[in-house]
């Protein structure tokens, strides 16, 4: 049984709709997620798609705060047991990290990214 040009060109299309889909659904499509840093002296919004460092000052001294690659977390602070450290990095609307000895609130808010999976969510 031989191949003709219609059946060779159907089975493209439908490999190409099956990368599209994949593409479609595993590729990344930013949201607005912004990350919201407070202080005792206020509040810091930055967007979490551009990257910085931010050292924000405490009652024990400066924190600092990196956003990478749609991430945050802090990497340094000069509190004493380093928790908010070992926390790793975040980057999903509703969740958050603390230092609280030196007194610094890290939120994700905003919309999340549309990754297609949504397991582990409520």
């Amino acid at each position: 049984m031989r191949l003709k040009v219609l059946d060779v060109a159907i089975i493209a299309m439908g490999a190409a709709a099956i990368l599209f889909a994949a593409a479609f659904v595993y590729g990344k499509h930013e949201g607005n997620a912004n990350v919201t840093i407070s202080t005792k002296g206020g509040n810091f919004v930055y967007p979490l798609k551009i990257d910085r460092r931010v050292d924000l000052p405490g009652p024990l001294g400066l924190t600092t705060i990196e956003i990478a690659d749609g991430k945050v977390h802090i990497d340094a602070s000069p509190c004493l047991n380093k928790t908010c450290i070992a926390s790793g990095s975040i980057s999903q609307p509703g969740q958050w990290l603390a230092c609280l000895p030196n007194a610094i609130l890290v939120r994700v808010g905003g919309e999340a990214e549309k990754d297609g999976v949504d397991a582990g969510t409520y």
